[in-house]
């Protein structure tokens, strides 16, 4: 089969190839770009394959650098633009399940293509749009299934990380797992346990952001596969009442995390250790705080000043599309609006500052000066007070009197 119109990453790409062609090595577009191109999906990574050896890529190109040189992969700068260029490889034993213990190069297409994880990423292009094809990734393609090349006990020996690979592919593109493959997973699910947190999470929250989520998250849950995930073993029931939520494509991570943490009904103060178990990041468990915080609010009744100040407005936007998944309308525009009509959008507008309540008030710094803005913060939101300086420090000055 020939690609009938070849997408601009390629042809952009296309002098790579024929540059290691002129010197009489082969050379191929392979993988996820040539599946996404096959499916008519946007190309993120175009990577390229060849019979050269690392040091005869180097040869051929002036500026490269060494990203991987040990696997065969060779960074090549070509013009403003760079590309992964790997030698054609077979992989030895994996004790580790997750990298060969060693690596040889070899020339031939064939022997590459074989190791890799599923039929539908073991495909190649060459420079003409011809799809090379040799373990039926088409057939697969065209029947929507997610199957691993060869033996998948194999595969899944060799890397374990391709279970979950194979469960978010499943969303992503909305395809179903092979039997034998899924056998598999359910076979060596286990493994997991021996692949770092870090590389799980950027698998998961693919797979939560997908298409169809429900497609990986049934059989994640049925092949045990969440019991090796950080903090999942006994939400069982938990994931299965998530996967029921309406299936429309969640559109962030935080989002995502928001939706999974309140079906599984953690505590606040439960949050914050759980999102450090999945290595997430200070400003990911913030965001999910804020989000669970504001749907809590918004589930129970309609967005009060305070509220909107408090989160902002990406946040709280953010919650009413959330209010789909609970069978509830979301009100974006009405949101933007009362958003827009608050007083002040951020502390620093208030019109008085802690130094000036220090000098006003002769005292010295303490919890009083915290407590007192946020008093004031508050009313002003609430249009209880003008954001007006002397009104401010008169309204100061009743609190301290009631006190």
């Amino acid at each position: 089969m020939k690609l009938a119109i070849i997408p601009d990453e390629f042809i952009q790409a296309a002098g790579v190839l024929k540059e290691i062609q002129a010197h009489g090595f082969e050379a191929y577009f392979v993988g996820g770009s040539v599946r996404d191109a096959l499916l008519n999906q946007s190309i993120h990574d175009v990577d390229i394959a060849t019979s050269a050896y690392p040091e005869e890529i180097k040869q051929i190109f002036p500026r490269t650098i060494d990203v991987g040189i040990d696997h065969g992969t060779v960074l090549a700068l070509v013009g403003e633009e760079q590309y992964e260029i790997t030698t054609f490889r077979t992989e030895s034993t994996y004790q580790d399940f997750r990298r060969p213990d060693t690596v040889t190069f070899v020339r031939s297409l064939k022997e590459d293509l074989k190791r890799r994880d599923f039929t539908i990423n073991a495909l190649a292009m060459d420079v003409n749009g011809e799809i090379i094809d040799l373990f039926d990734g088409m057939s697969d393609l065209n029947q929507k299934i997610i199957r691993a090349v060869g033996n998948p006990k194999e595969r899944f020996h060799e890397d374990a990380l391709r279970m979950m690979r194979g469960l978010r592919f499943a969303s992503q593109l909305d395809f179903t797992i092979e039997a034998d493959t899924l056998a598999a997973i359910q076979e060596f699910h286990a493994l997991l346990a021996k692949i770092s947190v870090e590389r799980i999470a950027v698998e998961f929250i693919k797979l939560l952001l997908g298409k169809n989520r429900k497609a990986a998250l049934v059989p994640f849950i049925e092949t045990e596969c969440y019991q090796y995930c950080p903090e999942l073993r006994t939400f069982g029931e938990a994931l299965l009442n998530f996967s029921e939520l309406p299936n429309q494509q969640i559109e962030t991570e935080s989002q995502a995390w928001a939706l999974l943490l309140k079906t599984m009904q953690l505590k606040d103060n439960q949050i914050r250790n759980f999102m450090k178990a999945w290595k997430q990041s200070n400003q990911t468990i913030h965001d999910v705080q804020q989000l669970i915080y504001g749907l809590d609010k918004r589930l129970l009744a309609d967005w009060q000043p305070l509220d909107l100040f408090n989160l902002g407005l990406k946040s709280a936007l953010s919650v009413e599309k959330l209010l789909f998944y609970y069978g509830q309308n979301s009100k974006l525009e009405e949101v933007k609006e009362r958003y827009s009509r608050l007083p002040i959008h951020d502390r620093k507008q208030l019109a008085v500052t802690g130094n000036d309540l220090l000098a006003y008030f002769n005292k010295k710094p303490g919890k009083w000066l915290g407590d007192m803005i946020e008093t004031i913060e508050s009313a002003v939101v609430n249009e209880q007070i003008l954001n007006n300086k002397e009104k401010l420090l008169s309204f100061a000055n009743e609190m301290i009197d009631k006190e």
